[in-house]
């Protein structure tokens, strides 16, 4: 198989390239998820995340925006020892203020879903790339997304991770043309 050459050849990584990475994402609860895990990959590889992901599912309550606002001191400090996660308290604690936030957009928006997709128009963004140093860390619309959740009160949404998180949840489609997910992802 074709495949992107940033994927390694780890099980866990190729599914994920094959199999969720560029795949259009609409339900709100993942999305909240996506957007957090691109948050905590700030600093790291998205690989080291990848590998942790099963444990951020269970120590965030498969990031449910309901629990996670309800979140005290106690449950940040259980967090805090989790050695399945990354243990930053400003990522941490930026996963609860994004699910305030979350909320608050819902309610303007209707969903979560329809105001991130909104960005793109509703719609993938088929981007027709050749070779990955073609593929951008940033654009125009990943930096007025990153703009508009900061201002919303969203945390560790710069515009790199917000890239990222368009990539990884298909508003873009930024699979290499050689690569065979490219070509199931852009019809």
């Amino acid at each position: 198989m074709n495949r992107c050459g940033w994927v390694n050849h780890d099980p866990l990584y190729l599914d994920y390239h094959d199999h969720e990475w560029g795949v259009p994402v609409y339900d709100d609860q993942l999305l909240f998820e996506y957007l957090n895990l691109e948050g905590a990959q700030a600093g790291l590889s998205w690989y080291t995340i990848l590998k942790k992901r099963e444990n951020y599912r269970k120590a965030f309550d498969n990031f449910n925006p309901e629990k996670i606002v309800l979140y005290d001191e106690k449950k940040i400090e259980e967090l805090l020892h989790n050695d399945g996660i990354v243990r930053n308290k400003l990522k941490i604690h930026a996963v609860i203020t994004n699910a305030k936030a979350f909320f608050k957009i819902k309610d303007e928006f209707g969903s979560f879903s329809e105001y991130i997709w909104s960005f793109v128009d509703h719609k993938p963004i088929q981007n027709h790339f050749k070779d990955l140093t073609e593929v951008p860390s940033t654009t125009e619309i990943s930096d007025r997304l990153s703009k508009d959740l900061k201002k919303r009160g969203f945390k560790f949404v710069g515009s790199t991770i917000c890239y990222s998180f368009m990539q990884a949840t298909g508003m873009v489609n930024d699979h290499i043309v050689t690569c065979d997910c490219y070509k199931d992802l852009s019809r």
